[in-house]
């Protein structure tokens, strides 16, 4: 089932910069346009993610948070860098923490995440072990770590009360269950995308997009849409007013 759903506050924890954009962006414009504020924590720097001849990563690091800032702005919502390093990421308590803090400090509504089961998405593809990490992360970070205030006395004492979220979306999940139409942002998705230039070396992403959130989107009778595992932490006072069934 697909429901007509706008949290005042929205947290998207990915690993890398252009994941989002790859994935959810056109639900994160959604979202922002409907008066969400939305933070972006993007965990790495993305700062081996290259093969050109002389770059470095203190260099790559500089271009991609550029990059991800500007898909942000496009999209309306507001980058957190944690500048953890790229390829090595593990979900390590000092990660947990770090998540717990901002999902503390931001009280999001909704997080949205990486599925960390998914290892084998497609018979071509295999799931980069920095999104699992990201994911596993998140998810600990979620529940119940954020919400337990004596678990972090420390936070505690610096205002950062514990947090339940409401909602957590989980992109990449063969378990969907929720569809969110983005049709009124499909060009901002495409557009926020394009601004990572150092991956895109050249190619049109425009077209490949828009075939993925197109199949997504005949699922539920829209014409472009991005599908999540939704889980409901906590019930909503005022259900959302309920849309296609599937």
């Amino acid at each position: 089932m697909s429901e007509s759903y706008i949290p005042k506050t929205a947290m998207f924890i990915f690993a890398h910069p252009d994941d989002i954009e790859f994935g959810v962006a056109g639900t994160a414009a959604k979202w922002a346009r409907g008066g969400s504020r939305v933070i972006y924590v993007v965990i790495t720097d993305g700062n081996v993610g290259s093969h050109e001849a002389g770059m470095t990563a203190e260099k790559l690091a500089e271009i991609r948070r550029a990059e991800q800032t500007a898909a942000a702005d496009i999209a309306g919502a507001e980058c957190v860098f944690l500048g953890y390093h790229d390829g090595f990421l593990q979900p390590t308590l000092e990660l947990r923490k770090d998540l717990v803090r901002l999902i503390r400090r931001y009280q999001p509504d909704a997080v949205v995440c990486m599925d960390p089961t998914n290892i084998f998405p497609s018979d071509n593809y295999i799931n980069h072990p920095d999104h699992r990490a990201a994911g596993t992360a998140a998810l600990d970070a979620v529940f119940p770590a954020a919400e337990m205030g004596m678990l972090y006395p420390d936070l505690a004492a610096e205002g950062l009360a514990g947090h339940k979220v409401d909602n957590v979306f989980v992109m990449f999940s063969d378990k969907v269950n929720y569809y969110v139409d983005i049709t009124d942002t499909i060009d901002l998705k495409v557009k926020a995308l394009e601004q990572h230039a150092s991956q895109l070396n050249g190619w049109e992403p425009a077209e490949m997009i828009r075939q993925w959130a197109a199949e997504s989107g005949k699922k539920v009778g829209f014409a472009y849409a991005e599908g999540f595992y939704r889980i409901t932490l906590r019930l909503l006072e005022t259900p959302s007013e309920p849309q296609p069934e599937i």
